[in-house]
């Protein structure tokens, strides 16, 4: 473990902290669940940005991700987690994004509790260069022909999924 190392809570699936340990003692292991936030960034034309991941990121390198996510720091809120990446990621500010529901997503790497927020955003996005490669903004139907073609992440693909399931557009 380095000093820089994040620090997640282990959490129950209701969201009840258990315990706090090192990033590196949470991925890796599937049976200690930890938060996660993501936040869909649609324009007013009902379209969603997407994240193309670095070729350098450990999980789903070079693919078109969820507008924002991120873990929930240690002692951190729920919403100081939404904006801290959502201005991390892709130099939003001005905006203070919506619950919509959360889920469980969980595979052999590591599982999640996921809180997804949403918001409309029409300004100009300034993306993090060293984790992402590029944004730009999908019609829903172009999302709808990509899945399962290797192009989103599995991630994605899961919160893609769930959203439509929740009556999202």
């Amino acid at each position: 473990m380095n000093e820089q190392e994040e620090f997640l809570d282990v959490v129950t699936r209701d969201g009840e902290i258990i315990k706090t340990l090192p990033r590196s003692e949470i991925h890796g292991n599937p049976s200690l669940i930890h938060r996660v936030v993501h936040v869909l960034v649609f324009n007013s034309k009902g379209e969603l940005i997407l994240q193309k991941r670095s070729m350098n990121k450990d999980v789903a390198p070079g693919k078109w991700d969820t507008s924002v996510g991120g873990h929930v720091n240690s002692g951190e809120t729920l919403d100081k987690a939404v904006q801290r990446e959502m201005e991390e990621e892709l130099g939003i500010t001005v905006v203070r994004p919506e619950f919509l529901y959360s889920y469980i997503h969980s595979n052999q790497y590591e599982t999640e509790l996921v809180y997804t927020y949403s918001c409309v955003y029409d300004r100009e996005i300034k993306h993090q260069q060293d984790e992402i490669d590029e944004v730009r903004a999908w019609p829903m139907d172009e999302i709808r022909e990509n899945m399962g073609k290797g192009v989103l992440s599995d991630n994605f693909e899961h919160e893609f999924e769930t959203f439509l399931k929740k009556g999202g557009k």
